[in-house]
């Protein structure tokens, strides 16, 4: 049995019309590759490290997917609206 994966984010949107439009075509590539959003965005504390006022924590069947999630054209697509979009951080970490 493989070991599950997850992406991390940390974000701060500074264009919420670009950035929506990523939302809705990220939502499809995770979805594709078996992911589902366990966290997005809701309240938190920071406790160490960059305040970002939004954070979103996916989990995948495996690490590969992912990782081919993140690699996908889909996804690819999204970040266009993304990246210029927002500051952000985005881990995918193997689950134990």
């Amino acid at each position: 049995m493989s070991k599950k994966g997850y992406w991390m984010g940390h974000i701060e949107v500074h264009d919420t019309e670009s950035y929506a439009k990523y939302a809705e075509i990220a939502g499809r590539a995770v979805a594709a590759h078996g992911g589902e959003f366990l966290v997005r965005a809701g309240r938190y504390r920071v406790m160490e490290g960059t305040e970002r006022p939004r954070h979103v924590l996916s989990c995948f069947p495996s690490f590969d997917a992912a990782v081919a999630c993140y690699e996908s054209e889909l996804y690819q697509e999204a970040l266009k609206f993304a990246l210029p979009a927002a500051t952000r951080d985005l881990v995918i970490v193997e689950g134990v």
